[in-house]
């Protein structure tokens, strides 16, 4: 996959780690701290520090050079230095399995507006066509409807629940689990 992608309205990018990407992703983090939160797994201590933030995107960039995981920041193209969102494809497996997990968060000033569907639907299509994986999964709390709705629109299909699947705010959380089977791929010839 490529480091930078362009859509109608939106610029995905991968971030290098230097201390311009490191505080636009403490401010995207902070901006949206509780609602975030809500969803996602207890942050350690030092989360919300421009260090970490700064070895965070180090990690993730060497993770995506040897192709486990990708991560774009999303910008609108009308503000190209903040970040409105981020789509990461994680555990990302080749050969016999051909999958990985979907993740993503968007900031609430930008929800309702579909840039979290053309960012994904964008990424995914990428995915599927420049890098031929061939299923992708995203786990979603059940109570979470708006992100319900989102994968979807986007072709998700749900395959059932994933009953305490991890721990939010200090409690087991109920997940629906959902894939999407790479569309652009033929049968095998026989």
């Amino acid at each position: 996959m490529q480091l930078e992608y362009e859509t109608p309205r939106l610029l995905l990018k991968v971030l290098k780690a230097d201390n311009t990407n490191a505080t636009r992703v403490l401010d995207f983090y902070l901006n949206d701290k509780l609602f975030f939160e809500r969803y996602e797994p207890d942050r350690i201590p030092n989360f919300y520090t421009h260090a970490f933030q700064k070895s965070i995107l180090k990690f993730e960039f060497n993770a995506m050079v040897k192709g486990t995981h990708i991560r774009y920041y999303v910008f609108r193209k009308e503000e190209p230095d903040v970040i409105i969102g981020t789509i990461c494809f994680h555990e990302i497996t080749r050969n016999y399995f051909s999958n990985c997990e979907l993740g993503y968060k968007f900031a609430t000033e930008f929800h309702h507006h579909g840039y979290a569907r053309e960012a994904i639907g964008y990424a995914l299509t990428s995915l599927f066509t420049e890098e031929g994986i061939h299923r992708v999964q995203a786990f979603v709390e059940i109570h979470n409807v708006p992100s319900i709705r989102l994968v979807e629109k986007l072709g998700f299909e749900q395959e059932g629940i994933c009953h305490d699947y991890i721990k939010l705010n200090g409690k087991w959380s109920d997940h629906y689990r959902y894939s999407y089977i790479n569309p652009f791929q033929s049968e095998p010839q026989i």
